[in-house]
């Protein structure tokens, strides 16, 4: 284990690391991760890095003592684990932030407990070990398709697409994020793994019902945090499902913006 001057937790990634090569770092399914201190803090509120939106990843970066590690690769619920340990280790288990009721926009103050988010429960042996690769065959149209889990990487490229996007989606109205995820999730259709031919099903010849499927297939197998929890307006008592946000703050609770 490396060496570090400042106290240091092994976190288990959501993953276990079954789904990295064999010869990937990330395969142990475990990262060595140091406490946060005003080092992190500074990259926290570097108003340039957080215009960039990349505060959070460097952060990440800073925080994993084994330089070898390439974040690019790890999948994304990965790198949600990591994000709640090192809230848990820089600020305590106790995540109070704002958030406004869908029913009656009242603005509530809500506290989780970032200890009892549990993982996914994902039953691995159903995939194959140390591929990110996987086939579906669509219920209605029985087409079938292989695909992967998101990466850091694809996420980034992503963010990058649907900002040059923007001044188009504006004109439209039309948000393209779903289909925009789907060509990078999707990486062959009937055995055909042309992009041309793959964007054009996703654009043209995804049935919703087969994308709902999907959807729902993924969710069920991506290793991940559960971020969800029961949210009671304080005003009009309405109770819904949240997601506890992940934003700057989370990692920094006095930050603003």
């Amino acid at each position: 284990m490396a060496e570090s001057k400042f106290p240091s937790e092994v976190v288990s990634l959501p993953s276990q690391g079954y789904f990295y090569p064999e010869d990937s770092i990330l395969s142990s399914g475990k990262i060595e991760i140091k406490y946060m201190t005003a080092k992190e803090e500074d990259i926290l509120t570097s108003q340039n890095l957080i215009k960039q939106g990349v505060a959070l990843d460097k952060l990440l970066e800073s925080l994993i003592i084994n330089k070898d590690i390439d974040m690019s690769e790890m999948i994304i619920g990965d790198k949600n684990g990591l994000m709640v340990a090192a809230r848990i280790l820089g600020y305590g288990k106790n995540y109070d932030f704002s958030v406004t009721c869908p029913a009656c926009g009242e603005v509530n103050k809500d506290t989780v407990n970032l200890t009892m988010l549990p993982e996914k429960e994902i039953d691995f042996e159903k995939y194959p070990k140390g591929v990110n690769e996987f086939s579906f065959t669509l219920p209605t149209s029985k087409r079938k398709i292989t695909f992967k889990m998101l990466t850091h990487t694809d996420e980034k490229e992503i963010d990058a697409e649907l900002k040059a996007m923007k001044k188009v989606s504006k004109n439209t109205g039309i948000d393209p994020e779903m289909t925009t995820r789907m060509r990078k999730i999707i990486s062959s259709v009937d055995g055909n793994s042309e992009r041309a031919y793959v964007n054009k099903f996703v654009n043209e010849e995804f049935l919703s019902k087969d994308s709902l499927a999907f959807r729902n297939h993924l969710t069920v197998m991506t290793p991940d945090i559960d971020m969800t929890y029961n949210f009671e307006c304080s005003l009009c008592a309405q109770e819904e499902e949240m997601t506890v946000p992940m934003t700057v703050q989370f990692l920094w609770p006095s930050a603003k913006g």
